[in-house]
């Protein structure tokens, strides 16, 4: 591991990502993770990440389940070492785990197509998983149907068994052995039966002492009746043992074969570990995917004395990612387009070094393909490399004091750096004679400096402020500090360098005005002046956050404003809707019904015979008016809002007229004027309501007069035995259809014959639908062959009594 690495707390970084594995193979691949330095790799590893984080929000439980490094294993079996049946499981488990994964990121590789292509290096081996299935169960003990040999072998040694046992059972119940038993019961010692015998009847029983018990009171015999029996049995158990071993070596010889395959699967299975574990460490810090910049190959052209390299740092909201959240303080380190050095001055414990390592962190988890603990639009070049001094090194052994030690470190790395370096310095020049150490951090500062490099330096020098100042591509920043609370408040501001405080300070903790006074006193004017303009710029800059702050919050409130006013329009609208939905439904039931009415009528006349007509039709008229009195006022139908109706007073409206139904939002004609009451058609529905109700919109031509009487032509005119219904939508065909059946029944014809044609079938079915239920429809039947079969349907009509 690199130390500047190590500096950093990186390998820490690492073993925290390594949590988020699945298993071995990828906590392995998290532990060595480095960065790469090259910009499409670093891209594609982020791209890679966050990819993986939109699979896991899309299927949450994803996971490598059952998968296990078995790459060891695979290596023993290439060597001819025979695996054992729980190291069999492993990798049967893991096959099928792969194979698993394979599939199923397979089938999403529309989505997710790197992941796809990582989980296409996973070999297939399904055959390899079935044959261990096939000998091994999922305890590990050996199938009886793994092999022919073995289903007899131990089919034989059940039978010897029960054999041996049976035997064993009379011998024990016999009266010739029964007295001198311990007690009734069979066991086993070394594999063989035996019953237990008490010792001081050992010569009763016949036959071979295996075993005693701890107290000497019980011999353990093998009766002489069972010995060949007993042989017979551990035989046949020599026999299943070299059958077992013989199945499990042809097993691992099998696995051996498939090494290969096995170890590019547990490849691919690692990274594809790796890519899940960053996302899932990414979720766990709320990260974000910086935008890497590359680096120019050869630095830009100077312009002036200005040196920058041509990088970006640009960090919103950052997080240090090894504090805990709930406590760190997020920092912004937005560098000007024309800075590539910064010098950070404040307060011990400040922050200032949690900043230097942020910055150099974050750098080397983007490298790595981690995303990072940023607000979105965050931007990071793609360094070469990064150099780290932070820490003291001191050591008794090398003779190294902490000035020493920094200074052995930078040096270190001195001659390497370039333009495409990142350097992170902590304290630079510390730990000496504070004349010559600001001296030796500047002269150093401006050698990197001209090296091109991207710098953070922290330090204490007030030297260094005034270098950052006046010199071109450096600039100022600081660590806040609350003199009210004499705390840190651990907020980084560029642009500013850090005050000292300490004037403040002894006062807050009480010491005596006159001791300040005197000290300020050994101040030179120069360096008050430089002090009092810093505490100017302060105020400046919380004046600046002050209006920022306001000018967010009531930004913050427009918004929530405008949000709120939505949401109201929205529910508005959407009750508007519902409300005029139901109108309709309700205004359709009403129609419908009227229709079904009609309809009746309209039966009731053409069953009538004409000699009978007159006094009939007086009697549908008077049931027409019925049924038309008891229709309510339908609700208001869906549509647009209309224009604002104009209101007329004193002014008489008239047939034609285009009024609005101010209740009910809806324009409609005027269709007569009567005493106080006005009758509107409004599209397909009559109502009668008050003068006041209405307003004009616009004059019309009075409409031509419908009555509402039912004639009956006293000579009908045949419309023909046959109509097509072919080629029109179904709305069209019913209501040419209804019109043909009204015709054919006036016309007195006895039967029609409809042609709908094959098709999808749904005219058919639709027409048979409506003649079913026809009033004037006595039945109906498909057309024979010869006239169209499926494709047409006679109808028989009710005849005139």
């Amino acid at each position: 591991m690199n130390r500047h690495w190590e500096k950093l707390e990186y390998p820490e970084i690492l073993r925290r990502l390594a949590r988020h594995t699945d298993f071995s193979g990828g906590e392995a691949l998290a532990l060595a993770l480095e960065p790469t330095f090259y910009l499409r790799d670093a891209q594609e590893l982020l791209a890679l990440t966050s990819e993986a984080r939109l699979l896991l929000e899309a299927h949450p439980d994803f996971a490598l389940g059952g998968v296990r490094d078995i790459r060891p294993l695979a290596a023993r079996a290439q060597r001819g070492i025979t695996l054992q049946p729980t190291e069999l499981l492993e990798v049967r488990s893991t096959l099928i785990g792969a194979e698993r994964v394979r599939r199923m990121v397979g089938r999403l590789e529309a989505q997710f197509p790197m992941l796809a292509d990582i989980a296409a290096r996973i070999y297939p081996l399904p055959g390899l998983a079935e044959a261990i299935a096939r000998v091994l169960d999922d305890r590990g003990e050996v199938r009886d149907s793994a092999s022919d040999e073995l289903s007899r072998i131990r089919r034989e040694l059940r039978i010897t068994q029960d054999r041996v046992q049976d035997r064993l059972r009379r011998l024990i119940g016999s009266a010739e052995v029964a007295p001198y038993l311990q007690e009734a019961l069979i066991t086993r010692r070394e594999g063989r039966f035996v019953i237990p015998v008490q010792a001081d009847f050992k010569g009763h029983v016949q036959g071979i002492v295996h075993d005693r018990s701890s107290s000497g009171a019980t011999l353990f015999v093998e009766p002489a009746q069972v010995v060949e029996m007993n042989n017979a049995l551990r035989e046949l158990r020599l026999a299943e043992e070299e059958e077992v071993i013989r199945l499990l070596r042809v097993l691992s010889a099998t696995v051996g074969q498939a090494a290969d395959e096995i170890n590019h699967t547990l490849d691919a299975l690692a990274n594809l570990d790796l890519v899940l574990a960053r996302a899932r460490y990414a979720e766990s810090m709320m990260a974000t995917a910086p935008t890497l910049v590359a680096v120019p190959k050869m630095p830009p052209t100077p312009e002036a004395d200005n040196l920058h390299p041509g990088t970006v740092v640009r960090l919103k909201g950052a997080r240090h990612p090894l504090i805990d959240p709930a406590q760190v303080v997020p920092v912004s380190i937005d560098v000007m387009a024309d800075t590539h050095v910064v010098v950070i001055t404040g307060p011990n414990t400040g922050g200032k070094t949690v900043s230097l390592k942020t910055v150099g962190l974050l750098t080397l988890m983007a490298l790595s393909g981690m995303h990072i603990p940023v607000d979105s639009g965050s931007e990071l070049s793609c360094f070469d490399a990064v150099y780290a001094d932070i820490g003291d090194e001191q050591s008794i052994e090398q003779s190294l004091s902490t000035f020493s030690s920094h200074l052995t470190n930078i040096l270190s790395f001195l001659d390497e750096v370039d333009h495409r370096s990142l350097v992170l310095l902590d304290e630079l020049g510390a730990g000496t004679d504070p004349a010559e150490g600001s001296a030796l951090a500047r002269a150093l500062l401006d050698a990197l400096r001209q090296r091109r490099c991207t710098i953070f330096v922290a330090t204490h020098y007030p030297e260094l402020k005034l270098y950052a100042h006046n010199t071109p591509g450096v600039q100022n920043a600081s660590m806040e500090f609350d003199v009210e609370t004499l705390a840190p408040t651990y907020r980084l501001t560029i642009g500013l360098p850090g005050r000292s405080n300490a004037f403040a300070i002894a006062q807050r903790l009480g010491m005596p005005q006159s001791i300040v006074k005197r000290a300020q006193g050994m101040i030179s004017g120069e360096e008050l002046r430089a002090e009092d303009m810093l505490t100017d710029l302060h105020n400046l800059r919380i004046q600046e956050v002050v209006a920022r702050d306001a000018a967010r919050e009531a930004q913050g409130e427009v918004d929530a404003m405008r949000k709120q006013l939505r949401e109201r329009l929205a529910k508005i609208e959407q009750e508007r809707r519902a409300i005029l939905t139901q109108a309709e439904a309700t205004a359709e039931a009403e129609v419908e019904a009227l229709r079904n009415e009609l309809r009746s009528l309209r039966t009731k006349m053409l069953l009538t015979p004409v000699s009978n007509a007159i006094p009939a039709l007086d009697a549908v008229e008077d049931e027409l008016d019925a049924v038309e009195t008891t229709i309510a006022r339908p609700e208001p139908l869906v549509q647009d809002a209309i224009a604002e109706p104009v209101r007329i007073e004193n002014r008489e409206l008239q047939a034609g007229d285009v009024v609005a139904l101010l209740a009910l939002g809806i324009e409609g004609v005027v269709l007569d004027v009567g005493a106080g009451e006005v009758s509107v058609q409004a599209g397909s529905i009559r109502t009668r309501v008050s003068r006041s109700d209405v307003a004009l919109v616009r004059r019309g031509a009075a409409p031509r007069s419908e009555s509402s009487g039912i004639s009956v032509p006293t000579r009908a005119t045949s419309p023909g035995v046959q109509i097509d219904l072919r080629g029109q939508t179904v709305e069209e065909a019913l209501t040419r259809l209804e019109r043909h059946i009204d015709e054919a029944a006036m016309a007195s014809l006895p039967w029609v014959r409809i042609v709908h044609g094959k098709g999808t079938g749904r005219l058919r079915q639709e027409v048979r639908r409506h003649v079913a239920n026809h009033p004037l429809v006595s039945s109906y039947e498909e057309a024979p062959l010869a006239e169209g079969g499926e494709g047409a349907t006679i109808i028989h009509l009710v005849t005139a009594r």
